[in-house]
């Protein structure tokens, strides 16, 4: 089949995903398997070999993602019951001072989404930004905005919440060269969206603290009493960053030793995802649960009801890993590299492009990057590019599904209801500042890209 073709069939399974979502309203687990089954039939892969090519692409996907997603929920479960997640923001205010509340409220955002999905981040800290725009009489927005930007580039941008790694896992890329390049376009996307956009729209629309706030308050003074004791700020960032550093450590290890190395082994064994997660989970259990008045009992019910949201996740990535492994096969990689060699397109801007337009259609960032990410595997497949060069690519797949959310975007109608602001309102603050966050995002990884 000609690569014309092959890349016709690509736009017509894409614009089939489209439809059955938008207009159909078909859940996106069960469109992502259809399209991959008749996108299989019409790239001529033979009929014997179609199942065997599904539940090798969703074995292949979740084998890795169930364990990374599911362990990274119970993590995020337990900062968030035992108030670390709290601790975090109101000790960085307070370091940080009031005329530099935006940085720390960024820099919570990034930290608290490292374990936190971005909706429980959002419900956990949106009340301190109430607290400050009351008591310091600014606009709501003027500190939501930063706290929002933090938590969008850590959800896109940072292993171990779903879309990094999923795309990480679709297209091959190292779990350490997403963090690190996530972290290298994350920081400046949360400082030009968050904090200096922040204070942009925040002195231009006054938004004022929301009814259902003050009724909360008084009934969080009612509840006060009995709680168990937080757990302290350095023992929060410590195992919020015992996982990472590990991946890093793993990276770099793999780098910098030789392959004999036994310290590379024990680097290797303690710094896979698996493992490594497993640590931090271990010490959360522990530090923040046991050592501050939760049962063994109450620890395990924790963690098994952190589970409970994460099956849709895994099964829409899984079919997400179908689609891509049925691309993979039919030779659509090799047709993407050669119209690829010839527009001299880099292959980061084609999945920045991607992303970009399925973000816009279907709305979710997380459908977004595991689409897009299913497109443009193939071609990495096929191609010569470094393990840095990847790791870029699932970055630029991130910041193309973080741009431009609108009313088909569940996070819009979350932002909007939670801030008491309207319609247009949220279109003005969130969607230009995750817009901001996206350019910004894909800017510094197309720059890095060129010297990969």
């Amino acid at each position: 089949m000609s690569p014309i073709a092959l890349l016709g069939i690509i736009a017509l399974a894409v614009a089939a995903i489209l439809f059955l979502v938008i207009v159909v309203r078909l859940h996106a687990f069960v469109t992502l398997l259809i399209v991959s089954f008749f996108t299989a039939i019409i790239a001529g892969i033979p009929l014997a070999d179609i199942i065997d090519t599904i539940e090798e692409g969703m074995g292949g996907v979740l084998g890795y993602i169930a364990i990374v997603v599911g362990l990274g929920a119970m993590f995020g479960e337990m900062l968030r019951i035992t108030g670390g997640a709290e601790q975090i923001a109101r000790t960085l205010v307070g370091a940080f001072g009031e005329q530099r509340i935006q940085w720390a409220l960024g820099l919570t955002g990034f930290l608290v989404a490292i374990p936190v999905f971005f909706d429980v981040g959002l419900i956990i800290l949106i009340y301190l930004v109430f607290s400050l725009s009351q008591n310091l009489r600014r606009s709501t927005l003027y500190y939501a905005i930063p706290l929002l930007a933090g938590l969008a580039v850590t959800h896109a941008f940072i292993p171990p919440t779903p879309g990094p790694v999923a795309a990480a896992s679709i297209i091959g890329a190292d779990l350490g060269w997403v963090i690190l390049w996530g972290t290298i376009a994350g920081i400046p996307a949360v400082i030009v969206g968050g904090v200096y956009f922040g204070k942009y729209i925040g002195n231009k629309i006054n938004v004022g603290v929301p009814e259902y706030f003050l009724i909360a308050e008084e009934q969080a003074e009612e509840a006060e009493e009995g709680e168990k004791e937080t757990p302290s700020f350095g023992v929060v960032v410590f195992i919020i960053l015992i996982p990472l550093v590990l991946i890093l450590a793993n990276t770099l290890a793999d780098l910098a030793l030789p392959e004999d190395s036994g310290l590379r082994t024990a680097i290797t064994l303690v710094g896979h995802p698996f493992s490594a997660l497993t640590i931090a989970v271990l010490l959360a259990f522990y530090w923040l649960g046991v050592r501050h008045g939760y049962s063994r009992e109450e620890v395990q019910g924790i963690a098994s009801a952190a589970l409970q949201p994460v099956g849709l996740i895994v099964l829409v990535t899984g079919a997400g890993g179908v689609f891509g492994a049925v691309l993979s096969e039919s030779g659509i990689g090799d047709a993407m590299q050669q119209v690829l060699e010839a527009t001299a397109l880099p292959v980061v801007m084609l999945a920045f492009l991607a992303a970009v337009v399925i973000r816009v259609s279907l709305g979710s960032a997380t459908v977004s990057i595991v689409t897009s990410a299913s497109i443009v595997a193939p071609l990495v497949e096929v191609g010569d590019y470094s393990a840095p060069l990847i790791g870029a690519i699932v970055i630029a797949t991130a910041s193309g599904a973080t741009v431009l959310s609108h009313v088909n975007d569940s996070g819009f109608w979350l932002v909007s209801r939670y801030l008491g602001i309207n319609e247009k309102q949220t279109l003005q603050s969130w969607t230009v500042m995750v817009t901001i966050v996206g350019l910004v995002g894909f800017a510094v990884t197309l720059v890095a890209s060129f010297f990969l």
